[in-house]
């Protein structure tokens, strides 16, 4: 079996290590005698597994302990819908500062119980940069600002003095989707409220989702609500309060466990960096055959939209790419082009690949 350098924004490419393992573990785990799958989350067993990756996430992020992590099924959208149904109350403003699709989908998510505010939103520019904190327009009593971290589908990423500026904005918590960029660099979670994501970038399999949550926020009352959506009662659950998704779970352990073994968020930060900047270099230098929209200071380290002088090559592009062993380029359909998503389980020799293909197709279809 060859496996092709896989680009695909989420699902995402999983360390092969960590694959391996799972396959290996998947007809029976441990001494079971049976399948990881089978056997009950309420055991032992599984036990052990839920408390380990849960230590070493905390490890992995340097979570501080007044902090709770809780692990359910869903992916980020789930935990937009959750949200203003914990922390908020009816009909509270939530500020929302947009930057994306994803932006404005949290918005959706939050508008039918909450008074749902865009505090600031880069739209009017096509989305190719953060809004500008001084645009920013915050409601004095928000129950908290909304952000995502980094825009899976626009390539754009709150980078360093942004990011600075978001964190030291307003009075209330600040909360931010970190699905595409969650373990890619060190981060100060003390500086959140909240952050979330859906693990299917960085953290392991689609169908799961991790919410890191500051205990004090778990006692506001929020909105009436059924147990099973109530984040206190999940954390108070250790997130086992029905049946989790289990292999998930299991999945997401084994690539947090691979993480901290290859040397943790700051050895992904100078592989990331590496990465990112040789691929927008190829873009820049490509004199025009390939471009990238988003302002600079704005681009995304882990996914990076391009598009190619003619658009009738798009699918030349895709055909050829896919033969020489690169897959899942393909663009989102809200902008099309192309769309490379460099997460840390993407290794810098796949990205070298697929430089040196787009040089290569720059000669033969230039």
């Amino acid at each position: 079996m060859s496996r092709a350098y896989n680009f695909s924004p989420g699902p995402a490419t999983l360390p092969e290590p960590v694959l391996r393992q799972a396959q290996a573990t998947m007809l029976e785990f441990g001494d079971c005698g049976a399948s990881i799958l089978e056997i009950s989350h309420r055991g032992p067993d599984f036990i052990a597994v839920a408390q380990q990756a849960e230590a070493d996430l905390r490890t992995l992020l340097s979570i501080p302990d007044d902090y709770a992590v809780v692990f359910a099924a869903g992916g980020a959208t789930t935990v937009q819908a959750l949200l203003p149904l914990n922390f908020a109350a009816p009909g509270q403003a939530c500020d929302y500062v947009v930057s994306g699709h994803w932006g404005k989908t949290a918005i959706r998510q939050a508008a039918h119980c909450v008074d749902a505010r865009t505090a600031a939103s880069s739209e009017a520019g096509g989305f190719r940069d953060v809004p500008a904190r001084a645009d920013w327009q915050l409601s004095p009593d928000a129950a908290y600002v909304h952000l995502t971290a980094n825009e899976t589908i626009h390539g754009v990423e709150w980078r360093d003095a942004h990011l600075s500026e978001a964190v030291e904005a307003g009075n209330a918590p600040l909360v931010a989707d970190f699905s595409s960029s969650i373990a890619s660099e060190p981060l100060d979670i003390a500086k959140f409220g909240a952050i979330y994501a859906g693990a299917q970038k960085n953290l392991g399999p689609v169908g799961i989702s991790v919410l890191i949550v500051r205990r004090d926020l778990l006692e506001r009352s929020g909105q009436p609500r059924a147990p099973i959506f109530d984040y206190a009662a999940q954390a108070r659950a250790e997130s086992m309060l029905n049946t989790p998704p289990s292999w998930n779970w299991y999945v997401l352990g084994l690539t947090v466990k691979w993480m901290l073994d290859e040397g943790g968020v700051a050895e992904f930060a100078r592989r990331n960096a590496r990465k990112a900047a040789l691929l927008y270099a190829a873009i820049d230098g490509s004199g025009g055959y390939y471009r990238n929209e988003v302002a600079p200071g704005a681009r995304s380290r882990m996914n990076v939209p391009f598009f190619l002088h003619d658009p009738a090559l798009d699918r030349t592009f895709l055909d050829e790419a896919k033969q020489a062993g690169l897959v899942a380029l393909k663009g989102h359909r809200v902008l099309g082009g192309m769309r490379a998503s460099l997460y840390n389980a993407m290794p810098e020799a796949g990205v070298q690949a697929l430089v040196d293909f787009m040089r290569e197709f720059q000669q033969a279809h230039g």
